[in-house]
């Protein structure tokens, strides 16, 4: 039996999400610190990201923040029962963003094209 929207919905409810757009880090770089923090506890994910030595630390560092506060603002909004204390990173996402293209003069009157990458990344953050 096929599942329906309804159920979806209330299983999103316990979530809080947070996302991050056209970060200006490749996501091959990104992905590193995101599986770092996949599955950990919020408090666990912050010790990390705070003593990483990483250039992307701290920007997910304020994204796992932005999302704690958006899980404490569904619970005053919409009065979800979220446990702020038990929450943990369910599932972190770092997709592919636009992309900035640059030209390098090379020897001889050729030209090399950079490419400037860029990371989309969301987080979701649910009870244990």
């Amino acid at each position: 039996m096929p599942r329906t929207g309804r159920s979806r919905r209330r299983d999103a409810d316990v979530n809080a999400t947070a996302k991050l757009s056209n970060y200006r880090v490749s996501p091959q770089k990104a992905r590193l610190l995101a599986n770092q923090i996949r599955g950990k506890g919020v408090e666990d994910a912050l010790t990390t990201l705070d003593l990483s030595t990483k250039r992307f630390a701290r920007p997910l560092a304020k994204l796992v923040r932005s999302a704690l506060a958006n899980a404490e603002e569904k619970n005053d909004r919409e009065k979800a029962g979220i446990d702020i204390d038990n929450l943990v990173v369910e599932a972190i996402t770092v997709d592919r963003g636009a992309s900035m293209w640059r030209i390098r003069a090379r020897a001889q009157g050729r030209a090399a094209w950079i490419n400037k990458r860029t990371s989309n990344v969301r987080i979701v953050l649910a009870e244990k």
